[in-house]
């Protein structure tokens, strides 16, 4: 029976096993108060109200195509649709995960980009009672249904490759909406676009925005997988050598995103058709280059009302402020989520935890940025390369920044006792993982709380497992990272989500 398989039946047994050993009864509406964490950003009381799922897909799973599942917490998005209420207390619905690049610890891989559907049953788990780690993944059942591949243009497969060459920009770029810019290739005799692929939003006509980290670009796919789009960011953001146009991660450029610190976040305000994206950290000449001078990023606002007919326009630009470890070393971002009235939510977070460099993590938020009073210097000079925003990470008198505001802490020890986890040694499977990249959110829906929303997030395990398949060819990693999940319950006053 190979790992599809095995995993359906493991899914069947489990479900029968949540039958035999059900979870606590509870009656609460709500987390226990005991709970709950607030705070106040531009005259609003946002809450923390505690993790209430958690669950994982197996660290050597394999998709549809044979490969190892892995990374799937780059990008998550829930199913336009799916998420639904049931008579017993439980929510279903369908996540869209989103991997990056395949397992490339020993360099990148000719990895196809591709999303997976993931069906959930969330059974929120809202006493104060400590589950064990076994118990606790009755409380989000996840199923895996399917995987789409990406194409781009005439039909190519797209890759995980490093971006070493540049393919020329098509005739009619800028004019033409749908004309690609100069686009990120493996090499001159490989002229496929390759993909480290991050953000992920989901539109309503089933096509669906990513960003990537090699361009760093945001592409729009249509609903079977194929590339229809290519928005490329202003002159201060592109990767520049010499001059030139370089996109390899590899190594940093004289300007622009550093290598590995592209457009990370993604999300939509659709009540005004506005994509908002985010650089994981500064840009080399804001600071980037060094950890301790890299906190000042860039939000982008573009309007995609009408994309097929009007190329995208950077409408917005705002410079974010990331917090820093105790060792004054910038915490990059891995995602941003939609919330309302200029307010956002943005995941930074250190690289410890299972399978990161250490056990303990030191900081794990999903936070709050708002940018109702930040300064918009989109279309400014500081778009041009030459003039930087924040040269050595000093941010220029003239620009006022986002605030940011620490909000839900992933690593919190009441919350992750309840569900059998834990931060810290040991290095075992009950550790939290150490890389957590996506945010997703569904209104609970409950008129008792209007405002109450689920938050999920899931890890990015990098492929890690000692049972693995990477293109048809098995590979052992040293160490069995499964991709975990969690879910929190959030009070976001005044969010303008459906």
């Amino acid at each position: 029976m190979n790992k599809v398989g095995l995993f359906a039946v493991l899914v069947a047994i489990h479900a029968s096993s949540v039958l035999a050993c059900p979870l606590p009864k509870t009656a609460l509406p709500e987390p226990d108060p005991s709970l709950a964490r607030s705070v106040s950003v531009g005259g609003r009381t946002f809450v923390n109200k505690g993790l209430v799922a958690f669950g994982l897909i197996p660290s050597n799973f394999t998709d549809s195509t044979g490969n190892t599942m892995g990374g799937i917490g780059s990008a998550i998005a829930i199913k336009l649709g799916s998420f639904a209420a049931q008579v017993d207390g439980s929510f279903t619905g369908s996540l869209i995960v989103q991997p990056d690049r395949g397992f490339n610890v020993d360099g990148t891989v000719d990895y196809q980009g591709r999303q997976h559907q993931l069906d959930f049953v969330l059974t929120p788990h809202y006493t104060t009672t400590n589950l064990s780690f076994t118990a606790a993944q009755q409380t989000l059942q996840l199923a895996y249904k399917g995987t789409k591949l990406y194409t781009e243009r005439a039909g190519a497969n797209t890759t995980g490759l490093d971006a070493t060459g540049v393919r020329a920009a098509q005739s009619g770029f800028p004019s033409n909406a749908l004309a690609d810019p100069q686009m990120p290739i493996p090499t001159k005799s490989d002229n496929r676009l390759t993909l480290d692929l991050e953000g992920l939003v989901l539109n309503a006509d089933g096509t669906f925005w990513i960003s990537d980290e090699y361009g760093p670009y945001i592409y729009r796919f249509n609903s079977s997988g194929a590339l229809i789009q290519t928005i490329q960011p202003p002159d201060a953001i592109l990767p520049m050598t010499d001059g030139d146009i370089d996109f390899t991660s590899v190594d940093d450029p004289d300007t622009g995103r550093a290598g590995n610190q592209g457009l990370e976040c993604l999300t939509i305000d659709i009540t005004t058709s506005t994509l908002y994206a985010m650089l994981q950290s500064a840009t080399i000449q804001d600071g980037g280059n060094k950890k301790s001078n890299s906190r000042f990023t860039r939000l982008l606002a573009y309007d995609v009302s009408s994309p097929s007919i009007v190329r995208p326009a950077l409408k917005a630009e705002y410079i974010v402020p990331l917090p820093q470890d105790s060792s004054g070393h910038t915490l990059g971002a891995s995602e941003i989520a939609w919330v309302g009235g200029g307010v956002v939510l943005a995941l930074a977070r250190d690289s410890n935890g299972h399978g990161g460099d250490d056990t303990e993590s030191e900081y794990k938020g999903i936070d709050l940025v708002d940018f109702t009073s930040a300064t918009n210097i989109a279309n400014s000079s500081f778009d041009n390369h030459e003039n930087p925003v924040a040269p050595k990470g000093k941010l220029d008198e003239s620009v006022t920044a986002a605030t940011y505001t620490a909000f839900v802490s992933l690593i919190d020890e009441t919350n992750l006792a309840r569900f059998g986890l834990h931060n810290g040694d040991p290095a075992d499977q009950t550790l939290i993982d150490a890389k957590w990249e996506s945010i997703a959110l569904a209104r609970v829906g409950d008129p008792l709380f209007p405002d109450d929303f689920f938050l999920f997030t899931a890890s990015d395990n990098d492929f890690i497992t000692e049972d693995g398949i990477s293109l048809g060819q098995p590979y052992n990693a040293g160490l069995n990272n499964d991709n975990q999940f969690m879910v929190w319950r959030v009070t976001l006053p005044g969010s303008t989500l459906p």
